[in-house]
């Protein structure tokens, strides 16, 4: 009776902070003991504020709402600052996790999320809004959205480069 009372507590106290979240996948996963099969299912949910702030989580339980809840909990203690240029990246990048490779490269202004259901869901709540991206290798959702973190972390804006180098960013770009 006390957990009971504890959850209805703490879902209560949630704040609204301004970070969304988006559900990229459900699996239903089993493990195999002594007595027989134990399933329970796995959710994968990414979340971001839509300005530059993004993390993915993932979360087992046996029901699948709970599992969910797991994920985006962990998503939210897993966010990272990506860099940005408004709306677009400021490079070319490749992310590579496990067999998969994403390539994403910065579109035009007006082009829009040029992108599959994974890669998709971490672009738009990191607040990229004009990009095209392709997957190479594997297209597992769990490695293709590890990727593309991977290759979000990856990217430096002009300033960032020329504070690194101790240069002006006049010098940088050429």
């Amino acid at each position: 009776m006390a957990r009971e009372e504890f959850r209805k507590k703490r879902d209560k106290d949630v704040v609204d902070d301004g970070i969304k979240t988006k559900l990229v996948t459900t699996r239903r996963v089993s493990k195999v003991v002594k007595g027989g099969r134990n399933s329970s299912f796995a959710a994968l949910v990414v979340a971001g504020d839509g300005k530059g702030r993004v993390g993915i989580g993932m979360g087992k339980a046996t029901e699948v709402p709970e599992a969910i809840k797991k994920a985006e909990q962990a998503a939210r203690r897993d966010m990272k600052k990506i860099s940005l240029n408004g709306t677009a990246i400021p490079h070319e990048t490749v992310g590579e996790f496990s067999c998969s490779k994403v390539l994403l490269r910065p579109a035009p202004e007006g082009k829009g999320v040029i992108a599959g259901g994974s890669v998709r869901a971490v672009l738009e709540l990191c607040g990229v809004n004009n990009i095209t991206t392709k997957c190479y290798g594997s297209r597992n959702p769990i490695n293709v959205v590890k990727a593309t973190m991977k290759a979000l972390e990856g990217l430096r804006t002009a300033d960032e480069v020329a504070a690194i180098r101790g240069k002006t960013v006049e010098e940088i770009l050429g």
